[in-house]
């Protein structure tokens, strides 16, 4: 997962024409770790459809405030530097409940129009 560490960055990667998912997570979350062993797979299986990024939101506060990020890990789904949907709250994320957000990411962006 490609970790963007700038304002900058994060709105370059955001404005694509396909689906960009930022997960904010910081390094002292437990339910933040607990998703590490079983994301690249996850990557691996929305590649060509999903590009992923991670956020440290200790690293750009003013960001996270911005975006609302309030529960960790929290993703948001982005196309063309709008908000597709987002899985936010502050319960464990399992890997089925984070590949039906995915799911659903994909089916939202295929509904709007393309371009």
């Amino acid at each position: 997962m490609n970790k963007l560490t700038t304002d900058a960055a994060f709105r370059e990667a955001v404005q694509g024409d396909g689906i960009t998912v930022v997960v904010f997570k910081t390094t002292w979350c437990a339910d933040c770790h607990y998703i590490d062993p079983f994301m690249p797979d996850v990557e691996q299986q929305y590649g060509g459809k999903i590009s992923f990024h991670e956020i440290d939101r200790d690293e750009l506060p003013d960001l996270c405030s911005e975006l609302n990020i309030l529960g960790i890990p929290s993703f948001i789904a982005f196309r063309n530097g709008k908000e597709l949907i987002r899985y936010v709250n502050k319960l464990r994320k399992t890997r089925e409940e984070i590949e039906q957000f995915l799911d659903r990411a994909v089916q939202v962006s295929d509904a709007l129009p393309q371009g």
